[in-house]
């Protein structure tokens, strides 16, 4: 048995609140601390040296220093330079895996709460609007809940770095020039309604985008059989067209705001220039240099730059803030199910005066009774829509039932997901393939020999003429092979997980008779120590059966093959109807 990769995955407490992803980061948010100061603390390194090297300049003209001057100065210059920018690349490594490990981890969790969702749950949720959610909103909550943490530093270090580097310069002037900067602010969180709202649309827009593109492909034979692709492409344009509408003005508002705040932010050079020049002179209210004029000017542009790029990055935290609430309902609990054991065994099914329904719904089925001991094979069939896949997913749980069903005379209600996972293996009416090799949607991880399951569905020597064999890729769904194909993976998968009772809804759906009845004979052999429930509208090996279940009018009736074909005239009209046309 293989082990399960489960390295760098974190199971978060209380995963609906954005802190709690940030507890198992420590050493990540401790690099970001080291990065973040000692590179926007040294940043102010840039302004001074700026205006040293001015100075010196002026005075090598002047006659009063000499090229070396210069040339020690600009090497202390750039050895400081180096420094900070690697402080400066320890910063983004640690940002990014910062945001990576947060992307990582809110997935999944994301996950886990999809997979433990109700029915009604499910119901509610569109496969487009989920996908936007696991894809595009974690995305972008991670990056907003990382850039959260950088802003720390390189507005509260970097902004205070600055700030104080000009009031030692000239505290007046700095607080002249300062002026502009809170309107900044104030108008960036004066746009938070907006940005979020326009946010909020975009991100619905998309998850219906996404929703039709999935009923576009999955449909499109469909749609081309009937004449009606023109309609569902006006249907997807018209989409489209509204996704691209509120995309546009979603990234309008989180660009054009920019160079608003900048110009707010930029208005203080005014007074720099007028008072400032006044200090040169010798006029203002303290004696500067030309280097520390230039240094002031350089140090309050990064300053302003820095203020207008923080004002903005408030908005695109409130972008962050809409996602975040989207997709925190489908946060819950971390559940981990144990491995089911192996080896457990059931000797006798026994069901009584059973109704079957699905949550919300009137019942399907009435009345249902029958007994299955170990080593035998029962068929359930009916016309479509009987309920045949409602009474096979009673045992499984993903239907409500109402009257006795008892394995060994232990109530089913009374086991648990993974006693049941442990006790009944179920082949579902669709394969549900994934977009893997064979061998994977066979193994789903475990060690077996695929070729023996491969050989046991007759379909080794298939999949031995793909261009890969057993590595062949499937397909989203498995859309490269054909239906049987499909259907007998998905019966491998289920052999290669069997367990005392497997339930198989419609295994033989796609195949011919030939190999159906070949099957059977691997399925005649399985059943020597398992429980077989057998559902199919194919009737041709249900003499080969120990019992028979045939519903009908919402009930059923149940007895051998023979018993039925005497007592029972549907059934026997039925199976006289296939037999004539095969």
């Amino acid at each position: 048995m293989s082990k399960r990769k489960t390295a760098g995955i974190r199971k978060i407490e209380h995963p609906d609140r954005a802190l709690s992803y940030f507890k198992p980061e420590k050493k990540v948010l401790l690099l970001i601390a080291i990065g973040g100061i000692g590179f926007n603390g040294g940043m102010i390194a840039g302004p001074y040296f700026e205006g040293r090297l001015a100075q010196c300049l002026y005075e090598c003209i002047q006659g009063q220093a000499d090229s070396r001057d210069m040339l020690r100065l600009a090497a202390v210059y750039l050895s400081v330079i180096f420094f900070v920018q690697l402080m400066r690349t320890l910063k983004r490594f640690s940002g990014a895996r910062l945001r990576n490990d947060l992307s990582r981890n809110m997935r999944h969790m994301l996950y886990n709460g999809i997979v433990h969702m109700s029915r009604e749950e499910v119901v509610r949720e569109s496969t487009g609007a989920i996908m936007t959610k696991a894809v595009a909103d974690v995305d972008a909550s991670a990056q907003g809940m990382q850039q959260v943490t950088t802003e720390i530093f390189d507005t509260g270090v970097l902004l205070s770095s600055y700030l104080g580097m000009l009031l030692v310069y000239d505290w007046r002037l700095t607080l002249f020039a300062c002026l502009f900067i809170p309107v900044a602010y104030v108008l960036a969180l004066s746009l938070k309604g907006p940005v979020m709202r326009i946010n909020e649309r975009f991100k619905q827009t998309a998850g219906r985008l996404n929703q039709e593109t999935l009923d576009r492909v999955n449909n499109a034979v469909t749609y081309r059989v009937y004449g009606r692709e023109q309609d569902r492409d006006e249907s997807y344009e018209k989409i489209l067209t509204e996704y691209e509408k509120n995309a546009v003005v979603s990234n309008l508002w989180g660009s054009a705001t920019t160079p608003v705040y900048n110009t707010i932010a930029m208005s203080g050079i005014l007074f720099i220039i007028w008072f400032g020049g006044k200090n040169v002179l010798g006029t203002g209210w303290t004696v500067w240099d030309i280097g520390m004029f230039t240094t002031f000017v350089s140090c309050y542009t990064k300053f302003a730059q820095k203020v207008s790029m923080s004002a903005r990055m408030f908005n695109h935290m409130q972008r962050a803030l809409v996602s975040w609430r989207r997709i925190k309902p489908l946060f819950r609990d971390y559940v981990e199910l144990p491995r089911p054991e192996q080896g457990l065994s059931v000797e006798r099914i026994h069901v009584e005066n059973v109704a079957v329904s699905y949550p919300g719904y009137a019942p399907v089925l009435k009345d249902i009774s029958f007994e299955a001991f170990k080593g035998q094979v029962i068929g359930v069939t009916g016309s479509i829509a009987c309920g045949k896949t409602a009474l096979a997913k009673t045992f499984i749980g993903d239907a409500c039932y109402e009257g006795c069903i008892r394995l060994d005379g232990r109530d089913l209600r009374e086991l648990s997901d993974v006693e049941k996972s442990g006790l009944i293996a179920y082949m579902g009416h669709e394969p549900e393939l994934m977009s893997d090799s064979v061998r994977e949607n066979i193994l789903l991880g475990e060690q077996a020999d695929t070729a023996e399951l491969l050989k046991l569905v007759h379909m080794d020597g298939e999949v031995g003429l793909m261009p890969e064999g057993e590595d062949t890729y499937v397909g989203s769904g498995g859309q490269q092979l054909s239906g049987g194909q499909q259907d007998r993976i998905s019966l491998a998968r289920t052999l290669c997980h069997s367990r005392s009772i497997m339930i198989l809804d419609d295994p033989f759906s796609a195949v011919d008779q030939r190999t159906e009845r070949e099957i059977f004979g691997e399925l005649r052999r399985l059943a020597k120590d398992r429980i077989i429930i057998l559902l199919s509208h194919r009737l041709a090996l249900f003499p080969e059966t120990d019992g028979v279940l045939y519903l009908r009018d919402g009930t059923g009736v149940f007895g051998t093959h023979e018993e039925l074909l005497k007592e029972n005239t549907a059934y026997a009209s039925l199976y006289q109807t296939q037999q004539q046309g095969s």
